[in-house]
This record gives structure tokens, sequence and C-alpha cells, in this order.
């Protein structure tokens, strides 16, 4: 365990960012938005939005990113993916977000609707993500957050390929990229030292993904290759209908994963939020993230 010295030290340069979805339902809604207000003062990076398979949640995605950052001050980041958008509605989409305040865009390829498909580009539109950044940066200048894999994307076709395609994607002038979630320290450790050998300076910001369901989890992981450690099956074996003990559980593994990735010099993080408070906020707060009253309650 770090000393209260040595956690203070690490707080003073602690930045993290949160991830929302669009929310499908009224109730879910209220549900995010609680989350958000709950999660503000803290005062973020950034909060980012995610952008449905296809295109999907376009409209809803868009409100939600204006409403954060209206509403908290906070910056917002828009997801927008290459799949369903022709250059030309890309071009419109990231020109209104710019004319709107949005400085922030993470860009991604994107999945198709239907699961499972083989991807393939959108006729008329960018191909892949690291066309998409290239496209977004001769738009305006956004920043530029990325996706990155430590356990390899399904669709890559080696460990090489994944850090040089991560290395174009920098190159093409993204910021920033953002990992898939993970669950073995060794695992994130690994992928950025061979990010570091490979001449990739930007930060790979780890993500983070508190443990509110395990076996959605579960789903999650296995359509983005994430490995699931055999602890966690242990530990979280028999909760499901425990959700007090899950959440302790969960704050345990989250709180213990962020502080063995701080011991290593990492002072970024994403939390995938999945519209709920309680446990990033739990975690920030462990952190010695108080925040302040200066974002909007």
């Amino acid at each position: 365990m770090m000393t209260v010295q040595e956690k203070q030290a690490a707080h003073n340069d602690l930045r993290v960012s949160f991830e929302f979805f669009p929310p499908k339902t009224e109730k879910m809604e209220e549900t995010m938005w609680r989350s958000i207000h709950r999660l503000a003062p803290l005062n973020p990076s950034f909060v980012s939005v995610t952008y449905g398979a296809g295109g999907t949640t376009r409209d809803r995605t868009h409100g939600s990113v204006t409403r954060i950052q209206g509403e908290t001050g906070i910056p917002a980041a828009a997801h927008l993916t290459c799949v369903g958008h022709t250059k030309e509605e890309i071009e419109e989409i990231a020109r209104k977000y710019w004319d709107e305040g949005i400085r922030s865009i993470v860009a991604l390829r994107g999945d198709l609707p239907d699961a499972g498909g083989v991807y393939t580009p959108t006729p008329g539109g960018y191909p892949y993500a690291v066309d998409l950044v290239a496209g977004l940066k001769a738009i305006a200048d956004f920043d530029i957050s990325v996706s990155a894999y430590p356990e390899m994307h399904p669709d890559a076709p080696s460990a090489d390929f994944e850090i040089d395609y991560l290395k174009r994607k920098i190159d093409a002038g993204a910021n920033r990229a953002i990992t898939q979630f993970f669950f073995d320290n060794e695992t994130y450790l690994r992928f950025r030292d061979k990010c570091d050998a490979a001449g990739i300076n930007a930060p790979i910001v780890p993500g983070i993904l508190p443990v509110t369901n395990f076996a959605s989890l579960l789903k999650f992981a296995d359509m983005c290759g994430a490995s699931v450690p055999e602890r966690l099956h242990w530990r979280f074996d028999g909760l499901d209908e425990d959700p007090e003990t899950r959440r302790m559980v969960a704050f345990h593994e989250a709180i213990s994963q962020v502080e063995g990735l701080m011991k290593e010099g990492v002072s970024d993080f994403h939390f995938y939020t999945l519209n709920r408070a309680e446990l990033t906020y739990a975690i920030c707060h462990a952190l010695g993230i108080r925040g302040t009253d200066k974002a909007a309650a």
C-alpha cells in the first residue's frame, strides 16, 4: 500500500476523465445526469460520450456532449466513428461541434450495427481511424483521442501491427491514446514499453472499468478481446444477488489497480463509468481527488 505522503505526492499530478454513453430511456437519462453532476465537481480533464455502432446514437451523443459542456463547463469529448458516414457528413458534424465550442473528439473506426460482421469501410467515407484523425485535423485543430488495445484489437493481425497502427494514428495528429479496459497491470505496462520503444511519445491513458456487473463484464470482454483474470471469477463468484458486497469487491479491485499503476508513474486515468457514479466517485475520493464546487452541481 502507498503511504499517505506517497499518495499526496502522486495526487498532485493526478488527472482523471470519465466516459458515458447516450441513454436509451428516460429513466436511464435521469441516472446518467445524476452521475454526471455527481462527478463533475471532481474537475475531470474531460468527459466523453460514446457513439453507437454505425452512428446510431448520433443525435443523442451530440445532445449529451453539448449539454455536459454547457451545464458543467467541463470539456466534453464527442466520440466519432468512420462507420455510416461519408467524408462530407463527418466534416459537417465536426464543424458543427467546433462552432458550438466542442474542441475534443474521440476518433474511432467504429463497429458495424450487426455485431460480428466483417468490417467494410463506408463508401465515400474515411476507411479507418487513422484517416479520420487526419481528416479531423484538416478541418480544425481538435484535441483528438484514439483507442489503444494492450491485448490487441480483435481485427488486428498481430501485436506488432497494433503498435505500428497506433503510431500512425498519433503521427496523423492524435493527442493521446485511451486503452481498452484491462485487469492485469503488467499487460498495460508491457504495452506502454512497446509504445515507447516504437517512438510513440503521446500519453497512453489506461482505461479503468469498475466492475458493476460481472456477467455483463464477461460479455464486454468477449466482444473486445480483453482477458478476465481467474482471481476476478473467484472474487465475484456468488455475488450476482449481493450488490453491496459486489460493490465492495469492485472498489477494492479498482483502487488496487489504479494505485499499482500510479507506482509505475501513471498519472492519467480514464474511467468507463457505464453511466454510474458510485464506484468511480469512491475511487477518486480514495485517491485524494476531492474536487471543488466550481463545476455545476
